[in-house]
């Protein structure tokens, strides 16, 4: 009794055994997301820093200020400079008016002095006097246009400083650039940043990447974009099936990972894959997950 006893338990054990082995997945790996690194553009004492960790940021959202009291500064004395230079403008554009109205006056005067001269009424005189005004004009008028030109120049000069200088100003003020969930917090409120200076990680984890690993025969049975069924720990004994999509293939073999494989495996050469999952709201960077592989399963 005891024999077959030990016999049914030998079998049973050797049946669970290879029923184990049936339901083991094709792959094992771990979730990751592209990690965005938030830097100052300038630097200076943070005024206003509102990020935290764990907290969900908008694409384009203001979430900080580092002080702008330098620039701003220069900025008004820019505009005052400016402003005294374009006074300087207004009053060379009214002497320019001035002696074009004198211009028009002396050239009505020489086409009379022209006229009475072929009459035989004006002389010779009059007309080298008219010339000669109308010369002296023309010469100040042109005088002054080049002062203007000086001007001018020293004009746009000064714009282009305040468009520097709104740059840096607009450089201030921290503005997250994707929508995602803050990982990491690096620098608070009035400290002082030097520009460059991280300021906090974020990642969109909306969708998660899968990094995992196959050999040389599971490679061949798979592509970019085949669907892949995906398996979470919902309970201590029970999985959550996922759908995801291989979206990359590494093009070159490397050595399996030591963290996620046995000591047997350790030397095998793998090929790297990340497939894309959409997060259901558990899913977290660094969790543990298996993939079946449908298509190879199908094919068979």
């Amino acid at each position: 009794m005891k024999k077959n006893t030990v016999l049914f338990l030998a079998i049973l054990l050797v049946g669970l055994s290879c029923s184990l082995e049936d339901e083991k997945s094709d792959a094992y790996g771990n979730f990751e997301a592209t990690e965005i690194m938030a830097s100052a553009q300038a630097a200076g004492q943070l005024i206003t820093f509102s990020v935290e960790e764990g907290k969900e940021l908008s694409k384009n959202e203001l979430v900080g200020l580092i002080d702008t009291n330098l620039f701003s500064i220069k900025k008004e004395q820019i505009l005052a400079k400016k402003k005294s230079v374009s006074t300087q403008t207004d009053n060379i554009l009214a002497q320019i008016e001035t002696l074009e109205e004198q211009k028009k006056t002396v050239l009505i005067n020489k086409e009379r002095i022209e006229k009475l001269f072929k009459d035989g009424a004006a002389t010779q005189k009059q007309i080298d006097e008219i010339e000669g005004q109308l010369n002296v004009l023309n010469k100040q008028i042109k005088s002054i246009k080049t002062q203007n030109a000086s001007i001018l120049s020293e004009l746009f000069a000064l714009n282009k400083q305040i468009d520097e200088l709104d740059y840096y100003i607009s450089k201030c003020k921290i503005t997250n650039s994707i929508k995602g969930i803050v990982l990491t917090k690096f620098a608070e409120e009035s400290e002082v940043v030097a520009q460059g200076m991280p300021l906090y990680s974020i990642a969109n984890l909306d969708e998660l990447s899968l990094r995992i690993y196959v050999d040389a025969i599971q490679l061949s049975h798979i592509k970019i974009g085949d669907k892949v069924e995906v398996l979470i720990d919902k309970t201590k004994d029970e999985t959550q099936k996922l759908e995801g999509i291989i979206q990359w293939i590494s093009s070159q073999a490397e050595f399996t990972p030591k963290i996620i494989q046995t000591k047997n495996e350790r030397v095998s050469l793998v090929y790297a894959v990340k497939v894309s999952v959409k997060n259901n709201g558990y899913l977290k960077i660094g969790m543990p997950a298996e993939v079946n592989f449908i298509n190879s399963k199908e094919s068979n």
